[in-house]
């Protein structure tokens, strides 16, 4: 696999995302009643009790995450998975229209903006023709091989909008730096066995990929999905390569789009939120 040296050591965000970080800073982290997300709330496939109601006992970021308080290592990602863990699942033919709010353009309410491309396209041109966007697993799906399954296949921390190409290309590759320019994702390389995504999302990338290794544990039906430091990782339920994606996790703190769309995910969808976006820092704690 060819090497190289990191491009450009960090980019904060495209400039539709710095537009709005204002507007962002003025909402408030705290999670709204249970009452006022009744009606977008979804029971789990198993028919167990959804997180919704639970989503109203926290009044805070820091009440959430009270348990996991003074903890590290193994320690801290058993805590974050206990938390994380409490949260309603939709279908995945939900996630369409999910997706079409929680990656809107801040300046197209029209559009969402293509993970990898970077690109902001219509919301209608979703779909399966070639400059249509799809529903992207950042964590490949076959990679512990859950498909579309409601529970991990459907979980909003991890699917992004892509464009159907580039989503075909980037496959079920682990990321790492390397390879040959993406036709319609600048800034985003691949080869054999990785794909390295864009500057300005090397850092959510990494956080989506750590949240699924906290939130799936084996305990729920699903395989028990971890990080290793090697590619070409294939249908095992492993995802590397975790040295680079720490290093991504320094380099690209999260920005407006990303503590946003978290908040849309906690509030209207899931109930649950990714710790690594509110507490980047825990990520070399943990790994």
């Amino acid at each position: 696999m060819a090497v190289r040296t990191e491009r450009i050591p960090h980019i904060m965000s495209i400039s539709r995302r710095t537009s709005w970080a204002a507007a962002l800073a003025a909402a408030t982290l705290v999670a709204i009643p249970a009452a006022a997300t009744a009606g977008t709330a979804h029971h789990a496939a198993d028919g167990t009790a959804t997180a919704a109601a639970a989503a109203g006992a926290y009044t805070t970021v820091d009440a959430y995450y009270a348990p996991a308080e003074g903890k590290s290592g193994a320690a801290l990602k058993a805590a974050l998975h206990d938390i994380v863990k409490n949260q309603s699942r939709i279908g995945y033919d939900a996630v369409w229209n999910a997706l079409k709010v929680t990656d809107q353009d801040p300046a197209n309410p029209n559009n969402v903006i293509l993970l990898y491309s970077g690109r902001s396209q219509s919301k209608s041109t979703n779909g399966g023709g070639a400059n249509d966007w799809n529903r992207e697993h950042v964590w490949a799906k076959s990679h512990g091989d859950f498909g579309t399954a409601t529970g991990p296949g459907t979980d909003l921390h991890h699917l992004r909008p892509e464009d159907v190409t580039v989503n075909s290309t980037r496959g079920n590759k682990d990321f790492d730096r390397g390879g040959s320019p993406v036709a319609e994702a600048p800034g985003s390389y691949t080869d054999a066995d990785s794909f390295e995504p864009r500057n300005a999302v090397k850092g959510d990338v990494a956080r989506m990929l750590l949240y699924m290794a906290v939130r799936y544990d084996g305990g729920d039906g699903f395989a028990d999905l971890e990080m290793n430091d090697r590619v070409d990782n294939g249908s095992a339920p492993l995802f590397g390569r975790i040295s680079v994606l720490k290093e991504w996790n320094r380099l690209d703190p999260p920005d407006a789009f990303e503590k946003r769309r978290n908040e849309i995910i906690y509030n209207t969808y899931q109930h649950n939120r990714n710790p690594f976006i509110d507490h980047p820092e825990w990520v070399d704690s943990i790994w």
